[in-house]
């Protein structure tokens, strides 16, 4: 075959595979693979540069201070009637009781419900926003002087682990895992304390948790140490408990 008649990178791209309802996938792959001169590398990525770095300023600026807050992880699409829902609005208010904040990440669902919670009991409500196409748009239950908004995932990320106690872990999706696996691999590698981690749903994480110890630890990808890391309960009362024993064992109350 000639050069000429050799085809393109994005020639070879099957179009046919991405979702017709999704337009930008097609542009966002084609210009993956389009050659840009220095010029417009430099200028792209110092506008993000600096963009990442005031994300990064304001969180800092508005987490300094909040004091010892638990962070609350779940799906963005729990309705207000799932017992999900409610379990999650009443560790948030157990936790503010017993004197944490709570921190979600702003959006409907497991995180309206954790600052639902939490305001309703008069704790600090924090949410941590992230700008997506579809899906999340900040709760109503979130402290105004509390509440941050990020175009970056790993931004956000930094504020959740930097300025958390502990992690409550719902029953939700590719995030929540994301979220989960984020704080048990920092804690892992000792680039955080052990803070603790608190599943709740027996039934929703059993069948994670038989294939990280039937398949992960039985490969040796994972020691039976880090299986330590993480708690699985099913009551508010159960994952608040791991919470405070933690803390007690330290002898450490939330106002540290």
């Amino acid at each position: 075959m000639s050069e000429e008649a050799k085809p393109t990178n994005a020639e070879l791209i099957d179009v046919s595979l991405m979702n017709p309802a999704v337009p930008e996938d097609e542009k966002r792959i084609k210009e993956a693979f389009e050659d840009r001169n220095w010029n417009e590398i430099k200028s792209a990525d110092s506008w993000v540069v600096f963009k990442v770095m005031a994300e990064f300023v304001e969180g800092f600026d508005k987490l300094a201070k909040i004091g010892p807050c638990v962070s609350i992880f779940g799906s963005a699409r729990t309705l207000s009637d799932n017992p999900h829902y409610k379990t999650a609005e009443d560790i948030a208010a157990k936790l503010v009781r017993h004197g944490y904040g709570v921190i979600t990440g702003g959006g409907p669902g497991i995180m309206e419900a954790g600052n639902k919670g939490a305001r309703e009991q008069g704790g600090k409500s924090v949410g941590l926003n992230i700008k997506l196409p579809f899906e999340q748009h900040s709760n109503i239950y979130i402290d105004p002087d509390k509440n941050i908004n990020f175009d970056f995932f790993f931004v956000r990320k930094v504020m959740f682990v930097k300025y958390s106690q502990g992690f409550i872990v719902m029953p939700g999706g590719f995030g929540t895992l994301d979220e989960m696996f984020e704080a048990m691999t920092l804690i892992q590698t000792k680039k955080i304390g052990r803070f603790p981690i608190v599943l709740v749903g027996t039934s929703y994480w059993t069948g994670l948790l038989d294939w990280i110890k039937g398949t992960m630890l039985t490969e040796g990808n994972i020691n039976p140490e880090d299986l330590k890391l993480i708690s699985v309960v099913d009551t508010p009362d159960e994952a608040v408990k791991v919470i405070d024993n933690f803390y007690n064992k330290y002898m450490l109350k939330p106002n540290f």
